[in-house]
């Protein structure tokens, strides 16, 4: 069994994501999740991260700033404390609103053999490999 925790984003390691984003990592298998994972990623001015799906379920909450979630053809704003549910296997992607401010989401993985896969090239990564 594993230990209870408390994890200060502050002072944990941020691993830049490329295109203006950065995600902070927090539960992960490392601390003994067994069932999600989740993590914080800030995205900077006008950031955007490319079109990519994942072999399981997804939760965003957006924490601060103005997005739009892309899912399909549709474009959704989001306002701080608005929340998604994407289904496994569902391409979408979040993009800064604002061209002078940052904003934060907290995104949990139902698995924590997460992965992620890129539209654009096919590629397919351990979710948790990129952030540790």
């Amino acid at each position: 069994m594993s230990e209870a925790r408390i994890l200060r984003p502050s002072a944990l390691k941020a691993y830049e994501r490329g295109g203006g984003a950065r995600t902070v990592p927090l539960v992960s298998a490392r601390l003994g999740a067994q069932s999600f994972i989740n993590g914080i990623t800030e995205f900077g001015p006008g950031a955007q991260i490319p079109w990519h799906f994942h072999n399981c379920e997804e939760s965003v909450m957006l924490l601060e700033g103005r997005a739009v979630f892309d899912i399909g053809e549709e474009h959704h704003d989001l306002q701080p404390q608005d929340t998604t549910f994407i289904p496994c296997g569902v391409p979408h992607r979040f993009r800064n609103a604002s061209d002078t401010e940052g904003m934060k989401i907290l995104w949990i993985y139902g698995r924590v053999d997460a992965t992620r896969t890129l539209l654009e090239t096919g590629e397919t990564r351990a979710v948790s490999a990129e952030h540790v």
